[in-house]
């Protein structure tokens, strides 16, 4: 008798590599912006926001949650922009109120991004959208296969981002 225990995993994992590439295929396509333009969607008194500016605030956020406040640099690196660009997109944040620069009092050279009560309104209402969306595409679904979705992506996840520092 022949294992095909290999040959399932090898043919389940192409099928969630597969799936990823398609999310993230749809989010580099502007998938869920677009759908909040057509749907009159706003982020606050700012309207359209670019979302490369509501990506980095998302990291900045991310970052100042996890207790490791971001730069304009490590913005960059997160978001897989250059540092002109990702200095442009916090100078923009900047100056709709949504981002401000700190001081570093251990490092005098690094200015540390925060997100301003507005940016987390902003963030807020995207947040929300995003959370419609996706109840929106889990509508048809049983209880039990969204819960067990919810379970098996978050420890996932964690599993693939263990995995992909090692």
């Amino acid at each position: 008798m022949v294992n095909t225990e290999p040959e399932a995993a090898d043919a389940q994992a192409a099928a969630v590599e597969a799936a990823m590439t398609a999310l993230r295929s749809a989010y580099r396509r502007r998938t869920l912006a677009r759908a909040a333009r057509r749907r009159g969607e706003r982020a606050g008194r700012h309207g359209a926001l670019p979302d490369a500016v509501v990506e980095l605030l998302d990291a900045v956020a991310a970052a100042e949650d996890r207790g490791a406040p971001l730069t304009v640099t490590e913005a960059a690196g997160l978001l897989g922009v250059d540092q002109p660009r990702a200095s442009r997109l916090a100078a923009r944040a900047h100056g709709d109120g949504l981002l401000r620069r700190g001081a570093d009092q251990r490092d005098g050279r690094r200015s540390p991004l925060a997100v301003t009560d507005e940016g987390r309104a902003v963030l807020a209402a995207v947040r929300d959208f995003r959370r419609r969306v996706v109840a929106e595409a889990l509508a048809e679904w049983p209880a039990a296969d969204r819960a067990a979705l919810a379970r098996l992506l978050d420890r996932f996840v964690r599993d693939f981002s263990a995995a992909a520092r090692n």
